[in-house]
């Protein structure tokens, strides 16, 4: 068992009114135990909590003037089964459950189609864990982290093509891939402890032998380290911050330790 203490601050400057929906939170799941939390998010004191996406998770409504803060603290112990993900059989499509099945399809920045070519060529006679495996590796061998410019609305292919992204486009990639292989493949917003620099933290869940797999194509976080903030279609769904007006970072700090 991983027990990991985290912390979250925000503040953003908002240049009018703005109605703001919150999602940073460690989720209550089976694998994963909040121990301790507390969250604070001014300076109006206007909240209302809301499921995420799939249920797994919870978003917060916050409407502020001029400022937003958020100061969030959570201990979380994680108990997660990790089997060897490159040995496990795909689902057969007509056994998928009916909660994986959209994830077979395309979705904002994940186009499915746009790596069949490639699947198909780099990836001959693989299926399932090995397939997935030989998926993750290849990215984490082609692509460079980091980024010089600002890429947030990057699709996967445009990140592929430059050969050049972070987290969220590394996980925005192998769930493509995985897709084309009719795989399904979803997007997980955590935290995990030997993310550098420390942030928010995107990786891959691909359902492979009847259940759900997180895996982080960057190589920098291992499931059974992984505090699941929520999951979604792509980085669309689970957004740390999504403002329905605008707004203008002051400063962003996330920690991630091991206690």
């Amino acid at each position: 068992m991983t027990h990991l203490q985290i912390s979250a601050d925000l503040s953003y400057r908002l240049p009018a009114p703005c109605t703001i929906l919150v999602q940073l939170e460690a989720a209550a799941t089976p694998d994963q135990t909040l121990t301790r939390t507390d969250i604070h998010i001014g300076p109006a004191n206007s909240q209302a909590v809301v499921p995420a996406h799939d249920g797994i998770g919870t978003r917060l409504w916050t409407t502020q003037q001029e400022q937003l803060t958020v100061s969030y603290a959570a201990q979380v112990a994680i108990d997660r089964a990790t089997p060897d993900f490159a040995t496990l059989p795909a689902t057969a499509l007509n056994d998928l459950p009916g909660q994986a099945v959209p994830y077979l399809f395309n979705s904002l920045y994940c186009s499915v189609h746009a790596f069949d070519e490639l699947v198909a060529g780099e990836f001959p006679g693989l299926t399932g864990g090995p397939l997935v495996s030989a998926m993750a590796d290849y990215i984490g061998q082609t692509m460079t982290y980091g980024s010089d410019v600002d890429n947030a609305n990057s699709n996967a292919r445009q990140s592929f093509d430059a050969r050049k992204g972070v987290c969220r486009d590394y996980a925005h990639i192998l769930i493509s891939m995985a897709r084309a292989a009719n795989i399904p493949a979803r997007f997980a917003s955590t935290y995990a402890p030997d993310v550098r620099p420390q942030d928010f933290h995107a990786v891959a869940e691909i359902f492979l032998d009847g259940r759900w797999h997180l895996i982080d194509p960057t190589g920098m976080a291992q499931a059974s380290d992984m505090a699941v903030i929520g999951i979604g279609r792509d980085a669309t769904d689970v957004s740390f911050l999504t403002a329905f007006g605008s707004m203008q970072m002051v400063e962003q700090k996330v920690d991630v330790r091991r206690i």
